[in-house]
């Protein structure tokens, strides 16, 4: 028994109590959540330069996800070898891996990590709709740079090997795009998403997010200019590393991605606004 009185037999108590959330994004960050909790808005707080931990009404305070804290009874019962025969040597144990988006069979998967993602979206998954092909990945949730088909080949379900490729693994929240995917549409709706869910409280994020989501809708909307992709790079760079928490630069990352990955589709978007214009 790890929950209520005399844990694992000693004069030690735990207790579980769960917080309705209000959804705001930003409270995934671990400061900010607690800033919530305490009856506050939800801003992320300023780190020291040493590891700390955060405090509650006061009192130091652990944050962990509740995937990681349902893994302490099975390495508490068992051992961390147990743990450990799972995934690999620097990534070990298990995750919940989320398949959406163009997936015959979208859904929530525990699997070891270090798989191949491949396998994972042809096995588990069903492949893609249709029958269509694989065009994109985003593999870690909507804050981690996007990957191509070609890169999903050979990629692995680890944080090392999603680092190694110029992406990250974040929370396994996978999003799937088929050849028919529009990947400047695509951006715009993760922008539209990081624009509203900024907490306003740095103005590298506040103006950053409003600016780029502005840049791609004119984009979409044929009023697209020459040097966008420029401006676009400029405003990522000051977007990441200047800023409270990871939200402006997880921004910053994701635009990269797309740009770097599918440029052409951006520069056919301004080829199109151009010729507009001239005519």
């Amino acid at each position: 028994i790890l929950l209520d009185t005399k844990v694992k037999g000693f004069d030690y108590r735990v207790d579980i109590t769960v917080h309705r959330g209000a959804g705001a994004y930003i409270c995934g960050e671990k400061s900010a959540l607690i800033e919530s909790l305490e009856g506050n808005r939800g801003h992320p707080r300023l780190k020291p330069h040493k590891p700390s931990p955060e405090y509650y009404f006061g009192e130091p305070t652990l944050v962990n996800n509740v995937e990681t804290i349902a893994t302490v009874p099975y390495i508490v019962n068992n051992g961390a070898a147990a743990y450990r025969q799972y995934g690999t040597e620097k990534s070990p144990g298990t995750l919940l891996f989320g398949l959406s988006g163009h997936i015959n069979k979208p859904g929530i998967y525990e699997m070891a990590f270090g798989e191949s993602m491949q396998d994972f979206i042809d096995t588990l998954g069903g492949g893609i709709k249709n029958g269509k092909k694989l065009k994109a990945v985003i593999p870690g949730g909507a804050s981690t740079p996007v990957l191509s088909a070609e890169e999903v080949k050979t990629a692995r379900l680890d944080y090392e090997s999603m680092k190694a490729i110029g992406s990250a693994l974040g929370t396994g929240g996978m999003i799937i795009m088929d050849e028919d995917t529009c990947m400047v549409s695509a951006l715009k709706n993760l922008l539209s998403f990081y624009h509203h869910e900024s907490c306003g409280q740095c103005t590298p994020c506040r103006e950053g997010t409003a600016w780029v989501d502005g840049i791609i809708a004119n984009m979409l909307n044929k009023k697209a200019k020459a040097d966008d992709l420029e401006l676009l790079s400029d405003i990522s760079k000051t977007m990441n590393g200047k800023t409270i928490c990871v939200f402006a630069p997880a921004v910053a990352m994701v635009i990269d991605g797309f740009i770097l990955r599918f440029r052409d589709e951006f520069e056919a978007y301004i080829q199109k606004s151009l010729g507009e214009a001239d005519a």
